[in-house]
């Protein structure tokens, strides 16, 4: 009984807001602000949803134009940084995750050491520091600038996961390729890493959730809709005069979708990955 209570709570938890974003986002403008509030949408309407994806009129009450436009944008923003900052990060962290689990060289552990420790540096404490750097690079509101400040973020974890996964696969396969006369990169490239494809999928998995859900790095370094993901986008559509709940929820429950489909269709690799090195 009490197990069940506690799994009830943790799903009330975990999934009351997203159900509670999915009701607003489907209730007509009056039915939002009624007192009690409803559970269900009294008249369930589509009508925020095609104001955002222009399909029908201006969405935005505040300045009659139509969002589609920047909701576009924001959206290819955030798959191409996303994608981007999760694949640069998985080739570094499968090479070097590799090299600190296998390569024998001196300073290995203090090194990896020094590395895991930055998780604990907090992002804000560089954001000005950075953006001086990113300034004179003339990297500001670019892909490529948000990209490497991505894989500086969420490297350490990533190389964190690949190590234990390595450390985690019997040595005799590669030596075998060893003896059989296969260079170190071959043996990486041919066995190991196909071997370790739950690890990099785990990896990915992680980085690309930790980037998608990324808010104070664009907020500084996105200032324009050349880059600037749906998690900047979204809250701007709450303006000074305006504040539309079904069109910010609607926008919040599309914004989810990408990562949801992400977690679903390879959660078996993520719990996998995970628990790799659990077992060594």
């Amino acid at each position: 009984m009490g197990k069940g209570v506690l799994i009830a709570l943790v799903l009330l938890w975990s999934l009351g807001p997203i159900y509670w974003a999915l009701n607003s986002s489907l209730m007509q403008p009056v039915d939002l602000t009624a007192v009690p509030p409803h559970a269900f949408p009294p008249a369930p309407t589509l009508k925020t949803y095609s104001g955002l994806l222009g399909l029908q009129g201006a969405a935005d009450n505040a300045t009659g134009a139509s969002i589609w436009p920047h909701f576009r944008a924001a959206t290819i923003n955030s798959l191409v940084t996303a994608v981007a900052g999760t694949l640069g990060t998985i080739v570094v962290a499968a090479l070097g995750g590799y090299a600190f689990a296998r390569l024998r060289f001196p300073g290995r552990n203090i090194v990896f050491g020094l590395v895991v420790a930055t998780l604990a540096v907090p992002g804000y404490t560089v954001i000005i520091p950075l953006y001086r750097l990113m300034i004179k690079l003339g990297l500001v509101d670019t892909y490529l600038g948000l990209t490497l400040i991505y894989m500086s973020a969420f490297l350490p974890l990533a190389l964190w996961l690949m190590r234990s996964f390595f450390l985690s696969l019997p040595k005799s396969l590669e030596e075998a390729a060893q003896i059989d006369g296969a260079s170190r990169l071959y043996t990486l490239f041919r066995i190991v890493l196909p071997l370790a494809m739950p690890g990099l999928i785990a990896t990915a998995i992680v980085t690309f959730l930790s980037v998608w859900q990324q808010f104070s790095v664009p907020l500084v370094f996105s200032p324009t809709y050349a880059t600037k993901p749906l998690t900047v986008m979204i809250p701007e559509l709450a303006s000074r005069h305006d504040l539309n709940f079904g069109l910010i929820n609607a926008a919040g429950i599309l914004a989810i979708l990408p990562p949801f489909v992400v977690v679903v269709f390879l959660n078996r690799f993520l719990v996998q990955g995970l628990t790799a090195g659990a077992g060594k």
